[in-house]
């Protein structure tokens, strides 16, 4: 099970509280996890992804075991302590303005 922490609008949206927890088959890769996320939680979906390019939101970042994952391959593997369960992936919405 992967741990999710989701920013307080997209809770809101999935209706759900605290960090959330995804099944991923395989080796748990960035895509992997947004997409058990978007298929537990549809509302979500379109929302830290384009639903047609599924190219991250501009505003959106994404970190794990305090490392910048938001630029990575969304294929690229997600760090041991985040597959095991040990540490959260967390999404979280970017401000921007002045």
């Amino acid at each position: 099970m992967i741990r999710v922490v989701l920013p307080a609008h997209l809770k809101t949206l999935a209706k759900v509280t605290g960090e959330v927890s995804v099944e991923v088959a395989g080796t748990p890769t960035q895509r992997a996890v947004l997409d058990a996320l978007e298929a537990e939680y549809p509302a979500l979906l379109g929302t830290i992804r384009d639903r047609y390019t599924g190219k991250r939101r501009a505003f959106v970042r994404f970190y794990a075991c305090e490392e910048d994952l938001s630029n990575e391959s969304p294929d690229a593997p997600l760090p041991e302590r985040v597959a095991a369960g040990q540490e959260v992936y967390i999404i979280l919405g970017a401000m921007a303005g002045g």
